[in-house]
């Protein structure tokens, strides 16, 4: 295998859509096994232990790489949320609402739509996601305010899950 510096354009593009699903693949196997030892209930609530930590870490070395401020409003979340794992392999998408607030919509969603080939319901991550976009978005900046607009178990619609971003000066 040659090193990352040989790689070309196209296969470095290829291992990051690699690292993500197998990222997401990995999130996944340890929530089932935290869900078959202890039940949904308790499984969600250490997931969201989880992405606490993670949330601020993952945002801070994405800062930290770009060289992008601690305390740089929405501007700088919105590229901070740019760079994440899940950008990689799941469409989304920032609608400005003013510059005081910006609406971030998961167009795809590799989870939930795994589980709908698999006949399964929506997995309800929206206790998850509450803690991981709040998290996320605090880590970039702690001026910044998150609310949830939908996230299952709330019905999906063009959209899986919709946040929020606000700030005031």
């Amino acid at each position: 295998m040659k090193p990352f510096e040989e790689l070309s354009r196209e296969d470095l593009i290829k291992l990051i859509n690699v690292y993500a699903k197998n990222w997401l693949a990995h999130d996944g196997c340890w929530f089932l096994a935290v869900e078959e030892r202890y039940g949904l209930e308790e499984a969600i609530e250490l997931d969201a232990n989880a992405w606490h930590r993670f949330a601020e870490i993952e945002a801070t070395r994405i800062m930290n790489a770009f060289d992008i401020q601690l305390g740089g409003g929405l501007q700088a979340l919105e590229k901070v949320l740019q760079h994440r794992l899940y950008a990689a392999i799941n469409r989304q998408n920032v609608e400005w609402v003013g510059d005081k607030k910006f609406i971030f919509k998961m167009l795809e969603c590799k989870v939930q739509q795994a589980r709908r080939r698999k006949k399964l319901p929506d997995f309800p991550c929206k206790p998850v996601g509450m803690v991981e976009f709040s998290r996320f978005a605090w880590a970039v900046d702690p001026r910044i305010k998150m609310t949830c607009i939908s996230c299952p178990p709330d019905p999906v619609g063009e959209f899986f899950c919709g946040w929020e971003f606000t700030i005031e000066d």
